[in-house]
């Protein structure tokens, strides 16, 4: 697999290209935002691994572009800005992970890892749960008879839901399923995205369960577990 490395950093880089060649991986190597978008134009990359503190564009903005351009490209991005606010920022611009610097090699190749296996596979069927309609292979929702507009990554969370209706996911299982790895199990980026979609969605129907994580109720469940959540700030 052909992986692209967007890092103005010579040193950084070439760390990464050595360690990541170690393990079978093909490395192609860019420093400017405008190289990766003109690389990126064409086929043959299976993961980005991109900085955000590049000198032309902000990786955000690569990110973003990359984004409105239709691509599905896996992308991880490796960046100093570690704080939680950069990365909810960074995940709903579309980025699949986020992992600051200074890393450890080790976790960043079992990201790239992770970040390469197939997503669990998209159901066929529309799925109905708490009076939410999912389309997985049209990637619509509808609540209450209207049209809710998700990001993929709040799609993916509701779709988490939607395949367990009216159990209870703990936070880790939910960023297992909606991220496709494992965050610092401390961190709120679970509570930051069912804040999103209890917005969009309208009705109460994703419920908090006192020290066990959330639920989405099942059609014709009662409210049983309901308590109220603080939005995370």
């Amino acid at each position: 697999m052909k992986l692209l490395v967007v890092e103005d950093e010579q040193r950084v880089a070439s760390f990464l290209e050595k360690g990541l060649r170690a393990h079978g991986y093909t490395v192609e190597w860019v420093q400017t935002g405008q190289d990766a978008l003109g690389r990126l134009m064409h086929p043959g990359i299976s993961l980005v691994i991109l900085d955000l503190g590049l000198p032309d564009l902000d990786g955000l903005q690569v990110l973003e572009s990359l984004r409105e351009r239709g691509s599905a490209v896996p992308v991880l991005v490796l960046s100093a800005r570690g704080r939680l606010d950069d990365r909810v920022k960074g995940l709903n611009l579309g980025a699949d992970d986020y992992l600051g610097k200074p890393f450890a090699f080790e976790e960043l190749l079992a990201r790239v890892q992770a970040n390469l296996r197939p997503r669990t596979t998209i159901s066929p069927g529309v799925l109905h749960a708490g009076g939410i309609c999912i389309d997985p292979l049209r990637r619509e929702v509808t609540a209450g008879g209207r049209t809710v507009s998700l990001s993929a990554r709040e799609f993916y969370l509701l779709k988490a839901f939607a395949d367990h209706p009216g159990q209870v996911l703990s936070r880790q299982e939910l960023l297992s399923m909606a991220w496709g790895i494992n965050f610092d199990p401390q961190t709120n980026l679970v509570d930051v995205y069912v804040g999103y979609l209890r917005r969009k969605l309208g009705e109460p129907t994703i419920e908090t369960v006192r020290g066990a994580g959330y639920c989405l109720q099942a059609d014709g469940q009662a409210s049983a577990h309901s308590e109220p959540l603080t939005e995370p700030t």
